[in-house]
């Protein structure tokens, strides 16, 4: 009976050709081609397949080792795009993809989701990190770059499109491990703020700050925009690298009204961030243990939001393959250091974080997910360069 239920779910697919290996030792081909990824149930799930929460059951039943996927990621997200329509709402289709929860974000519910997150550890996180610490997506100039090239062309890309100039305040929010804000005020000689809800990130970009000798130019503050916001700080520039989708779906037009707070007439802001097509639904695995409380706005939200602040959308940039390249560095790197990570956080936590990592870079490439640079102004800003040549040189 249970195995009619499997039967019937997966009989729905089209345009797919797979195979699904059930408990008993039965394989069965579904499609009419030859099978690209095979799904191989070690057991039947706890959960049949007409609940909500089966996208849940299906990443809890790989880190159990109970579901297992043969085969490309690639080929295995894709089928599942190419049959949303198909699947009952229940599933939503997407099994392993990166969509955002639409969840009640508080500030002290936000740093503790941070924390959930970048407070596993520096150690963790330099495993597999380039040596800037940079956890957001790198810019390619060549498929054959290194991760460690590849983040600091970002970081240059990023800071050129923000047209810094020697004395202005930069506020990063969200600062990371701090990189970004130590090349501004190295190269461009600013006055740069990173505030982070991380502990383990605060400890670090102090510690990189006073190693560098730039305490006279850097600051960090451990910190929530939303407070920041509120006090006297003003800023000629404003960044944020891959800290939008943490806000949570309530709390986007906040951080809009936070920027317009503090970033001055005629100045220049730049959000770096995942957005997707359409305004997804939740996904319960990726909220209860990778980010919780997180929400991928979508492309038209996002724009929408700027016109109620008067920001002027200067430039807009797709980095979809980059993020992609990105995290197949990545996973790559972690693949390296699994028996490390194995002794620190145990198997399923390697088996979390192996699909997390793999089923995102296949979802930049085969669904709507994309990573874009939007540069607005506040306010009409005629004394800015006619063209885009400085950014591209």
């Amino acid at each position: 009976m249970i195995k009619s239920i499997y039967h019937s779910f997966f009989n729905k697919f089209r345009d797919a050709n797979f195979e699904v290996c059930y408990w008993d030792g039965d394989t069965i081909a579904y499609g009419q081609g030859e099978p690209v990824a095979k799904i191989v149930f070690k057991k039947p799930l706890a959960v049949n397949f007409e609940t909500d929460n089966i996208v849940l059951a299906f990443g809890e039943a790989y880190m159990d080792g109970v579901v297992d996927f043969e085969g490309s990621m690639e080929e295995i997200i894709n089928i599942v795009e190419k049959n949303k329509e198909n699947i009952t709402d229940g599933i939503t289709g997407k099994i392993v993809s990166l969509i955002g929860s639409i969840i009640g974000n508080s500030k002290a519910r936000q740093k503790q989701n941070i924390q959930h997150h970048y407070d596993l550890g520096n150690d963790f996180f330099s495993l597999w990190l380039d040596e800037t610490m940079s956890y957001s997506c790198a810019y390619f100039g060549r498929p054959g770059d290194t991760l460690h090239q590849a983040q600091l062309r970002k970081i240059d890309h990023t800071l050129k499109k923000l047209q810094l100039k020697p004395g202005e305040r930069l506020l990063d929010i969200g600062c990371g491990w701090g990189w970004l804000i130590i090349k501004a005020a190295r190269d461009y000689g600013v006055r740069a703020l990173g505030i982070t809800l991380s502990e383990e990130q605060y400890s670090a970009v102090r510690e990189r700050v006073k190693d560098l000798g730039l305490s006279h130019l850097v600051d960090v503050r451990l910190a929530n925009y939303l407070d920041l916001a509120g006090e006297d700080y003003s800023f000629e520039k404003i960044v944020s690298v891959g800290m939008f989708e943490h806000v949570g779906k309530e709390n986007l037009a906040k951080y809009m009204e936070a920027v317009d707070k503090m970033l001055l007439p005629g100045g220049l802001s730049l959000l770096h961030s995942i957005m997707g097509t359409d305004e997804y639904p939740i996904n319960p695995w990726i909220d209860k243990y990778i980010f919780p409380g997180g929400y991928i706005p979508s492309l038209r939200e996002t724009i929408w939001l700027l016109s109620g602040h008067n920001f002027h959308l200067l430039h807009a940039e797709s980095l979809r393959l980059h993020y992609a390249m990105t995290l197949d560095r990545w996973y790559e790197n972690f693949q390296k250091h699994i028996s490390v990570v194995k002794e620190k956080f145990g198997e399923r936590f390697v088996r979390m974080w192996g699909l997390y990592l793999s089923s995102c870079a296949s979802s930049f490439r085969v669904s709507g997910l994309n990573v874009y640079q939007l540069l607005f102004s506040k306010g009409l800003n005629n004394k800015l360069p006619l063209t885009l040549e400085h950014i591209y040189q």
